[in-house]
């Protein structure tokens, strides 16, 4: 295997030690995580109580669902009240316990803010339809007139994300905009009053001590001016989420400016990270200018196939266009809204060996990487939930299109359901298979999928190569992806096949870990179809 192939080096903006620069972020969908209080449901305390687990995995922040509270119309999503605390979940003083005691474990926490809709059931909404036409009530949202000759018609043509109109119209004829459920009325972000509103909701929450935010919908908040029809133009599906050509626009970036100063404003780093569905990784990079968010979640990775042509294209371009602005790149391979990706890699035992590759891969590339809850047991897509346990809104764009079985409850331990998550069952049902996925099944075996991200964890946290830092790659056999790490005189190689059939690669130094077993014979490595390896590089 010979080095010096190409470089790839990001630009960085201040200090390389900044902690969200390499930080391994663990997603927590708060309804299906763990149930302290037993009616099924996932909660603030039950998180709590896991705490040690997730420190003894060795993450360094945690990023919570919404818990605030919400009638549920999007699970969480569609919020009623940004300043406290939905019962479902538990209390504001358990928050503040939360956050508190995740400190203590040497964890950070990030929430959820979702600033481009209310739930319909927010006290601002509910003003709204009280008043009349023109009202500042209704200013805080996007309230037109209906077009033909009694109004009967949408304002325009824009389509909700979750299928069928984006318009719902209100009982005295005028109609109101929802990119998503109609529960979830848009906000106009042109009104000051909306803009005040939420600079508060973040001080309140930076005050109660969260270390940074994630923002829902990123690039949805400003509507294209006029709202103009939008007739065939394409919409880019990404992993089934459409970006709709009036999303992304450019006036999205003075919001997230505002919110820069505001989180530099506070001390020990807090973070601002973008979901922002975008066209082209040019246009994502826009979000973390160095006045905006720190990081923007990478949609193009997270749907990359697995053929290391087109991976290695889409890591170069992300390290590329995020080296521009001097952001760190992220790296995430599952969330809530998507498919798990043991089962987009083809699901059974070729899925997991993919996804156990995946994970390394992931996991040795520079910046930050999120693990979803429960990629690190390795858990698939559950396919075939009772239909009556089907509820998630975005089933509205197809059969297929629903988030459900990627949401199921984790299971923790036991031989049966709920596999420990609670006392009380679990709001989806677990599959019986789950048995030997649990965490008390994993926990004592050295090859589990647990363990393999415990012990990538670990090495990436202490070896000086990992993190931040540039990329540089390495030549391989066809299937093959290949590259190092180095910084501080220290260097790690990082090997995948993709391949059909195992490859023969040249290593010098010993092997810090592998995805799945690997043969070695003085200098040469042997790597199976579907496996990585990690090396050091002498």
């Amino acid at each position: 295997m010979t080095q010096n192939i190409v470089a790839t080096r990001p630009a960085t903006a201040g200090p390389a030690t900044r902690w969200w620069r390499e930080a391994v972020i663990y997603q927590v969908y708060v309804r299906s995580f763990a149930d302290a209080d037993g009616d099924g449901v996932g909660d603030l305390p039950g998180i709590r109580s896991r705490l040690p687990y997730l420190a003894d995995l060795g993450v360094d922040a945690l990023w919570i669902t919404p818990f605030y509270v919400s009638p549920m119309a999007d699970f969480g999503y569609d919020v009623a009240d940004y300043r406290d605390v939905d019962p479902l979940f538990g209390t504001l003083d358990d928050a503040r316990a939360l956050v508190d005691d995740a400190h203590l474990h040497g964890l950070r926490v990030i929430v959820d803010v979702v600033p481009n809709h209310t739930s319909d059931r927010h006290p601002w909404f509910r003003a709204a339809l009280a008043a009349a036409p023109g009202s500042p009530e209704r200013a805080r949202y996007v309230f037109r007139d209906g077009r033909g000759a009694d109004g009967g018609l949408p304002p325009n043509d824009w389509e909700s994300v979750f299928g069928g109109p984006a318009w719902t119209r209100a009982a005295d004829g005028q109609w109101y905009l929802h990119l998503f459920a109609p529960e979830q009325p848009d906000l106009n972000w042109e009104n000051p009053e909306v803009h005040a509103e939420f600079a508060d909701i973040l001080r309140f929450w930076l005050d109660l001590g969260v270390d940074g935010f994630r923002i829902d919908v990123a690039h949805g908040m400003v509507k294209a001016p006029g709202l103009p029809d939008v007739g065939h133009a394409d919409q880019i599906e990404m992993l089934g989420t459409a970006v709709l050509p009036y999303f992304d626009q450019d006036g999205v970036h003075e919001i997230h400016r505002a919110w820069r100063e505001l989180l530099d404003s506070y001390p020990g780093e807090r973070i601002g990270v973008a979901e922002a569905w975008a066209p082209s990784p040019e246009r994502l990079a826009r979000y973390t200018r160095p006045d905006e968010l720190h990081q923007a979640f990478n949609f193009h990775y997270l749907g990359a196939p697995w053929e290391p042509g087109r991976l290695r294209q889409i890591i170069e371009e992300s390290l590329r266009t995020a080296g521009l602005v001097g952001a760190p790149s992220t790296w995430v391979l599952s969330n809530h809204d998507v498919k798990r990706h043991v089962t987009r890699y083809g699901g059974g035992e070729t899925g997991l060996r993919r996804a156990r590759a995946a994970a390394l891969v992931m996991l040795a590339l520079p910046g930050s990487a999120y693990v979803y809850q429960g990629e690190e047991l390795g858990l698939p897509e559950v396919l075939d939930l009772p239909e009556e346990f089907q509820r998630d809104p975005q089933r509205g764009r197809g059969e297929d299109a629903g988030r459900d079985g990627c949401r199921v409850p984790l299971p923790w331990s036991g031989e049966a359901p709920p596999f420990g998550f609670g006392e009380g069952g679990s709001w989806l049902p677990q599959p019986e298979g789950w048995r030997d996925l649990t965490v008390e099944a994993q926990d004592a075996d050295p090859g589990s999928t647990l363990n393999l991200y415990r012990e990538a964890l670990r090495i990436r946290r202490e070896h000086p190569a990992l993190g931040d830092g540039e990329l540089r790659w390495l030549d391989g056999p066809s299937g093959t992806l290949a590259f190092a790490r180095e910084r501080d005189g220290r260097a790690v190689g990082c090997a995948v096949n993709m391949g059909d059939r195992p490859v023969r690669l040249t290593v010098g130094g010993p092997v810090l870990h592998s995805s799945g077993t690997v043969y070695r014979d003085g200098d040469t490595l042997e790597l199976p179809s579907d496996t990585a390896v990690w090396w050091e590089l002498s």
